[in-house]
């Protein structure tokens, strides 16, 4: 489903965000990652449906494929067909219902009428717990319940992929549930994830595969158990016992 070579991003043309990274993610898979703040999780995701334009590397999703050094617009947007991202700050647009936030690209991307973008969004509001709150704008919903409508949009245009950056850091502690609650309940329909979180308890009881990310490169990658109950690498080990304490 996934593949990333050689993957380097920076910034100032010296530093480098993301170094030299390779990647496989199988259909099906749910892949958390984790990592100290300011490590390139995010980056890695804003690189792969090219929000972020990386340095060098080759990405592949589905059957699209982008070359860093030499690309098309028509291939970045092949790209990102292939994939939605559900943002930390939710992104939604204030001047539109949630219903209208979901419609808006079935409408403008996919060309669809409105009856059948409108049914496709109040089934995705109903999947998301949301259908009483299809005609609220924004500003009159919660951060937890604006999130779960920048699911329920990603959803709308059937991705390969599903991509989270941090969806919960953005929200008040009693909020975080009603979200994470929404994720595992796409999770367990097979959907193809990778989600930043430091969400540690949530990533193993909903991630298929952990990656441990420090200084801009993947140091550890295995199932929940390996990564959380047995690290081998003492960076990880570290980045466990401050955030398990």
């Amino acid at each position: 489903m996934i593949e990333i070579n050689h993957l380097t991003k920076s910034f100032d043309g010296k530093t480098a965000i993301l170094k030299d990274i390779h990647l496989t993610i199988k259909k099906g898979e749910v892949v958390a990652v984790l990592g100290p703040s300011g490590t390139g999780k995010s980056t890695l995701l804003r690189c792969m449906n090219y929000l972020t334009e990386p340095t060098e590397g080759i990405i592949r999703i589905g059957s699209a494929k982008v070359d860093a050094r030499r690309h098309t617009k028509k291939e970045i947007a092949e790209l990102r067909s292939h994939s939605s991202m559900v943002f930390q700050n939710y992104n939604l647009f204030k001047n539109k219902t949630a219903k209208q936030n979901i419609m808006e690209a079935l409408i403008t991307v996919a060309k669809m009428d409105k009856t059948k973008a409108q049914e496709i969004a109040l089934n995705l509001l109903k999947k998301v717990g949301m259908a009483d709150r299809g005609d609220y704008f924004p500003s009159k919903l919660s951060g937890g319940q604006q999130q779960r409508v920048g699911i329920a949009r990603a959803l709308a245009v059937n991705p390969d992929v599903l991509l989270f950056d941090e969806p919960t850091s953005a929200l008040d502690p009693e909020l975080v549930g009603e979200v994470l609650n929404t994720i595992r309940a796409v999770a367990e329909e097979g959907v193809t994830m990778l989600l930043v979180t430091h969400e540690i308890r949530f990533a193993r009881q909903v991630a298929t595969r952990i990656l441990f990310m420090d200084e801009g490169t993947i140091i550890a990658d295995g199932t929940p158990e390996e990564i959380l109950d047995f690290p081998q690498d003492a960076r990880l080990q570290r980045f466990l016992s401050h955030c398990l304490k």
